[in-house]
């Protein structure tokens, strides 16, 4: 008995469970997307990492203390242990008090921050677009499937009854008949396909099964507004376009690591605090005067470079045309957003003056 219940739900997870039909309206898809769409989860975990840069480029800016020993035997003059004198415990505080080329570095990983910020905003106004498209073409599939579905039934309707009687003309128009039939089963046929690759579509940018159909919710969906004017519409898409904030974001970037370069010849000063407790096996008491047990010292490390790098002027200089090779893509994107927008005016114009002649025509 145990043995025949193993075989038979084994037989039953060998067999796919049925899809799920999923029915969802446009602002349901839409939110269901930017929460759950894999390339946004990519954008805000590449916005973590950066925003997190910052700290791992800020991190030589704040004090660093350690804490060990540079215990060791001396047999003769005492010398230095990694820089130190011998000693049973010591400790070193470092704090960069000065460093112009760090400062715009972090500056700079800040920004590179901000742009992250713009390319996961950028991502989401994508993925809205997508699923709204997808959405309402795999509505309007959904609706031409039941028209054609009826119209294949009107016309099996009229095969029927054109072939009751006899005679040549009956024949022809029978076969006339079934032809509408056909064809009309076939656009039925041809459009469920197309609503089936729609729905796999939709469901994987929703982050969904490809498996589990999308059914559009029945809706009334009010008219969104739109700006008053064509120039007022493009100002507020030069305005408020992600991707040209980014750019932005990203030359400023390149600005900063061009001026790092360049600050490299300017001068460094560390604050040094540190501490040693020294024994006497170490032979102090023969080569000094004087014995202490407990030390420290605290002071300023200043070291400044007294040569031009070459590869500091180089990377400057790629970071130079690397600017303004952002520049000139920042203006052709400029030039892209408008021309588009003034491009979706123009259709908006022309899809009012079509759903008004639609209007009439229906009303006729």
């Amino acid at each position: 008995m145990k043995k025949l219940i193993i075989v038979i739900c084994a037989a039953c997870a060998s067999y796919p469970l049925a899809a799920e039909n999923r029915t969802l309206s446009l602002k349901q898809a839409v939110e269901l997307a930017l929460r759950e769409n894999p390339d946004i989860t990519l954008a805000r975990l590449e916005e973590q990492r950066t925003a997190l840069n910052v700290q791992v480029v800020k991190e030589p800016l704040l004090p660093r203390v350690y804490a060990g020993s540079g215990l060791a035997y001396s047999n003769g003059f005492p010398m230095s242990i990694d820089g130190a004198a011998p000693s049973i415990v010591e400790a070193k505080a470092v704090r960069t008090m000065y460093s112009r080329p760090q400062g715009l570095q972090v500056a700079q990983a800040r920004e590179n921050a901000v742009g992250a910020a713009y390319s996961t905003a950028a991502m989401r106004e994508e993925v809205a677009l997508k699923t709204a498209t997808l959405f309402l073409d795999l509505e309007k599939a959904t609706r031409a499937i039941d028209l054609a579905t009826k119209q294949a039934e009107e016309l099996s309707r009229v095969e029927a009854l054109v072939r009751i009687g006899e005679g040549k003309e009956k024949e022809i128009e029978g076969r006339r008949a079934a032809l509408n039939v056909a064809r009309a089963r076939q656009k039925a046929g041809m459009l469920g396909s197309q609503s089936r690759r729609l729905s796999a579509s939709l469901a994987t940018v929703l982050g969904l099964n490809p498996a589990d159909p999308i059914v559009p919710a029945s809706e009334e969906r009010a008219t969104p507004a739109t700006p008053s004017s064509e120039d007022d519409s493009v100002r507020e898409a030069l305005n408020d376009n992600p991707e040209i904030r980014k750019l932005e974001s990203e030359l400023a970037a390149k600005s900063l690591q061009m001026r790092s370069f360049k600050a490299m010849r300017y001068p460094k000063v560390d604050l040094i605090a540190q501490y040693g407790l020294f024994a006497k096996f170490n032979h102090y008491t023969d080569y000094f005067r004087t014995f202490q047990r407990n030390n420290g010292q605290i002071g300023l490390s200043v070291s400044v470079p007294l040569f031009a790098n070459a590869q500091d002027e180089a990377q400057a200089a790629q970071a130079a045309v690397d600017s303004q090779r952002i520049r000139t893509e920042l203006q052709r994107l400029r030039a892209q957003v408008e021309t588009d927008t003034r491009m979706a005016w123009e259709e908006i114009g022309d899809a009012e003056t079509a759903q008004e002649v639609a209007r009439l025509d229906l009303e006729l």
